[in-house]
């Protein structure tokens, strides 16, 4: 059998146990033993720690042992170790803690978390018996496999521990480690904690130009800044977000923080571009750009683009979307547009607020009948504060000639405006029918002069 150097064995070993972490949690590890870490960086380290030296004999079992691994014949190569542990006197520090990082990875490949734990906190219990480089990668891999089991106290112990470690060691761990000790504080809900963290990480990494910044790492601390109500900073994010990961899910997001935060112009912009970019994909984002169009005093172009939705069948013929097409068009006066939209949206609706909007248009259109029609159904239907369809109806009735009944619609509305103490609808009612009352005596007059003259 050919023999194997300590290096060889501890490198092949902590590096698949570094592969196994990465794979299952996700996380980007350090690898439990880096070349890097076996390196003569004088100027950075201080003097390599001196350990016990492996045996011959034990070289031969370490070599049996990882060929067993590589054949993935754990329970034989578990035969071995647990002869060894047995005869565990015979063993100095250095050899123990190669034999329980070895138990360590089997341990792992089982799904056996707990096994894990137990072997590489006695691989660190060998102290200054085994190298810089199995010490360093076991805590790593120890504050990771902590953090899966939600023992997260543990886990951020075992990290600053591991960083006070590497600092000592003249080591630059990198913005990494902070990235997965934001992920721990996360998950213990200590939001403050957290963002500290994932801030002084994408610090070192801008610092060493590694940019782009990795998108989840803004995300976290995007929803980070959201749960402390700090829109400022979410903003910032935010603006980063569109730059270097463009998405639509992050433009809306931009333009509903800035519109939260009451910067209207800057959210009109964020949809301009969101737009062009092709991100407004989806009916809400087709009615909410069309909602800020008319807000900003561009109602045809809202009418335009929500029209342009029904085209693409983004937008479905619901009641509601229909009105707004109608309200952008009523807006814009394009009265003759608006119409159409709006008595297909009225017969959709169960409510006859659309019906009264259409009664107004009517009015407007001299078409006496149609709002008298649209009115009457607005009121069947039903409708917030109907005395103000109740003064259209009023309004068309009187057009139409019939003063009687345009006459108790006026009634009918002051009573409902007193009921809600509107005092300057009541005001409007009771000038109408006075009016009425005065025409009716004029007409009067008129046909008796009339009967006179004849006579």
């Amino acid at each position: 059998m050919k023999k194997l150097s300590a290096f060889l064995v501890a490198a092949l070993l902590l590096e698949f146990g570094g592969q196994a972490v990465r794979q299952v949690t996700g996380f980007e590890l350090f690898p439990a033993l880096d070349s890097v870490a076996f390196a003569a960086e004088e100027k950075k380290r201080r003097k390599t720690r001196r350990v016990p030296n492996i045996s011959e004999m034990t070289y031969r079992k370490f070599a049996q042992v990882q060929e067993l691994m590589d054949l993935k014949e754990y329970d034989a190569a578990l035969e071995v170790l647990v002869e060894m542990e047995r005869r565990s006197r015979r063993y100095n520090g250095n050899e123990l803690g190669q034999v329980f990082s070895m138990f360590a990875v089997i341990m792992w490949s089982k799904e056996d978390n707990a096994g894990t734990i137990h072997y590489y906190e006695k691989v660190l219990e060998q102290g200054d018996d085994i190298s810089e480089g199995l010490e360093h990668g076991t805590m790593y891999s120890l504050a990771q496999l902590y953090f899966v089991e939600e023992k997260y106290q543990r886990s951020l112990d075992m990290m600053v521990r591991w960083l006070r470690v590497k600092e000592d060691f003249g080591d630059d761990p990198g913005p990494n480690p902070r990235y997965f000790m934001g992920q721990v504080y996360y998950a213990m809900k200590d939001y403050p904690g957290a963002t500290e963290q994932i801030e002084i990480a994408i610090a070192m990494a801008e610092a060493r130009d590694m940019v782009p910044i990795k998108e989840n790492w803004w995300q976290l601390l995007r929803f980070l800044y959201f749960e402390q109500d700090n829109w400022d900073r979410v903003l910032e994010i935010l603006q980063v977000l569109v730059r270097d990961y463009p998405k639509r899910d992050y433009w809306v997001q931009l333009a509903g923080v800035y519109g939260q935060e009451g910067h209207e112009r800057e959210q009109m912009l964020a949809m301009e571009v969101a737009h062009a970019g092709g991100f407004l994909d989806r009916e809400r984002d087709v009615l909410n750009y069309g909602g800020l169009l008319m807000q900003e005093e561009v109602p045809y172009r809202a009418a335009k683009w929500i029209l342009e939705g029904f085209d693409d069948e983004l937008i479905e013929s619901t009641a509601k979307n229909l009105q707004s097409l109608g309200q952008a068009y009523q807006i814009a006066q394009d009265v003759d547009d608006a119409i159409p939209v709006l008595e297909e949206a009225g017969t959709l609706s169960d409510d006859g607020e659309i019906f009264s909007r259409l009664s107004q248009l009517y009015l407007e259109k001299d078409q006496y009948k149609k709002c008298t029609d649209a009115a009457d159904n607005a009121l069947e239907k039903g409708v917030d504060r109907e005395y103000n369809t109740e003064i259209v109806l009023g309004m068309c009735l009187f057009n139409r000639d019939r003063l009687t009944q345009a006459r108790k619609t006026f009634v009918t509305a002051r009573r409902h405006a007193r009921a809600d103490k509107n005092e300057s609808v009541e005001r409007i009612c009771n000038q109408w029918i006075t009016y009425i009352d005065r025409d009716r005596i004029r007409r009067d007059q008129l046909a008796k002069a009339e009967a006179d003259f004849v006579g």
